[in-house]
């Protein structure tokens, strides 16, 4: 088996996948929505929104934080 079937078989082609995502974007558009909805760092729906992957799971439901 040579080098290059074995880069193959384990999937490094040299060739970066890219998501199509603006990453500065991205974050920028969470962060106004973790401001509407009043999460704070550490907030269990803070978790959910930072930490998701909605294109492989769906996106996720939040309860949002209740005010006092």
């Amino acid at each position: 088996m040579t080098l290059e079937e074995l880069k193959k078989l384990a999937g490094i082609t040299g060739q970066q996948q890219s998501t199509g995502e603006n990453m500065s974007v991205t974050a920028t558009n969470l962060r106004k929505k973790e401001r509407k909805l009043g999460l704070k760092p550490g907030d269990p729906d803070w978790f959910k929104l930072w930490f998701s992957r909605p294109f492989m799971t769906g996106v996720p439901k939040f309860r949002g934080r209740k005010k006092k």
